[in-house]
């Protein structure tokens, strides 16, 4: 990767100017926002014909779930040291390199397929490799958003990708369930959707190639060539947990993504094995999480600034164990479409609040540190709880285990309510 150069377009002092435009007059922050918005849509096709390709292909949900596992393996092999190298590196660069792996990898597979050479080795290859261009790549966007937006736009931005992100599950599923139904086989159709994921990371891709903005301060001091990446990584850390309300948070964020990871594998064991409902039908239900993350980005900005973020957070713990319960208790594709949409709507308020604290309190020079500590500790625990969902469901059957991630849901709520989180 290219080490980072002083950017042209900052001012002198290292701050970014203040914008007089509105976001949706920003030029590169749409570019980047729209590429994302074909990505995202890529990303939930492939996510959706995931489970379902390895199902055809090994009958095991087994494999599925492990499958879903080294996808998010890099969040605990890579989030730490990708935080520190992305505040060394080009962010455009390492985004750009990153989309480019991600195609070449996701075509891969449509192509194996074709050929008769599509092996269980090469979907973890993939998965692997796409899991860790997602962890460089979302580490470096997220931690360039403030150079595209203002401060007072920060939460206006993360709203938007944020909500693009659910546009993505409300399309993804259902048109990836009309595209693995058109197929005479799931395995052919599960290769399309995979063809068009990778397509989306090429429009991405160029998306960025067209972006003329700075993706960093310009360093008012250069940046140490022989500090070890240990130390960095560090520093990182140490600023993430001396933030009292963030350490509350980052705990509390990695419990919820442990006991969720498995849930959308548990729905599609669920539907498919006990249900037998329809791929198309199935494709409708988890496109119900779109709607609500569309509803939930709409409302973000107005409860973010009318409620307690403490409340809202410890209440969106509280009510993601009442979704989880309902999906597990229900055989109407209808209430399973609810409880997938509840869950859903409330990830936006979430994050709109835990995000904009987050980027608002880290200096430009910490972003991809703090960024990454963050998402390693809360993210680095899904890998863990989608195995770990995969193994249970055979012994335990998915409603079983949906209960059980309900239950530890209503405690973690509980147990939040009980520190200073409340009182935020």
């Amino acid at each position: 990767m290219n080490q980072l150069q002083p950017s042209q377009q900052e001012p002198a002092k290292g701050r970014p100017p203040r914008p007089s435009r509105s976001l949706w007059r920003k030029r590169d922050f749409l570019l980047l926002w729209n590429g994302q918005n074909v990505s995202t849509l890529g990303t939930n096709l492939s996510t959706f014909a995931l489970p379902l390709l390895v199902l055809a292909l090994t009958h095991s949900p087994v494999q599925a779930g492990l499958l879903t596992a080294v996808r998010q393996l890099p969040y605990l092999l890579f989030s730490l040291p990708a935080g520190a190298l992305i505040d060394r590196w080009n962010r455009k660069v390492v985004m750009i390199y990153c989309d480019l792996i991600r195609w070449l990898a996701l075509g891969s597979v449509p192509l194996a397929f074709v050929l008769g050479d599509l092996t269980l080795l090469q979907l973890y290859s993939v998965a692997f490799l796409e899991g860790t261009g997602y962890v460089f790549f979302s580490l470096a966007q997220i931690s360039a958003l403030p150079q595209v937006a203002s401060p007072e736009q920060l939460p206006q931005a993360y709203t938007l990708n944020t909500t693009t992100e659910y546009i993505g599950t409300l399309l993804g599923p259902t048109l990836g369930g009309f595209i693995v139904g058109l197929a005479p086989v799931v395995a052919l159709g599960a290769g399309l959707a995979y063809l068009a994921d990778c397509i989306s990371y090429l429009v991405s891709l160029l998306s960025l190639l067209f972006i003329r903005t700075s993706f960093q301060m310009e360093r008012t001091t250069p940046l140490p060539e022989k500090v070890a990446l240990h130390k960095e990584i560090a520093e990182g850390l140490r600023f993430l947990w001396q933030q009292p309300l963030l350490r509350i948070m980052v705990v509390l964020t990695m419990a919820v993504n442990f006991l969720l990871s498995p849930v959308t594998l548990l729905i599609i064991v669920l539907a498919q094995r006990t249900l037998h409902i329809h791929v198309q039908t199935l494709g409708i239900i988890l496109g119900a999480g779109g709607v609500g993350g569309v509803l939930g980005g709409i409302i973000a900005p107005w409860i973010r600034t009318r409620v307690r973020f403490g409340y809202v957070c410890i209440g969106s713990v509280f009510v993601w164990g009442g979704a989880t319960l309902i999906t597990a208790l229900t055989s109407s594709p209808v209430f399973l479409a609810i409880g997938v949409g509840l869950s859903s709507l409330l990830w936006p308020i979430y994050g709109v609040i835990l995000v904009t604290y987050r980027l608002s309190l880290t200096p430009d020079h910490l972003q991809g540190r703090v960024n990454s500590a963050f998402r390693f500790l809360s993210f680095g625990s899904e890998p863990l709880g989608a195995a770990l969902g995969g193994f249970m469901v055979l012994p335990l059957g998915p409603r079983n285990v949906l209960i059980l991630i309900a239950v530890g849901l209503v405690l973690g709520s509980i147990i939040a309510g009980c520190t200073p989180l409340r009182k935020a």
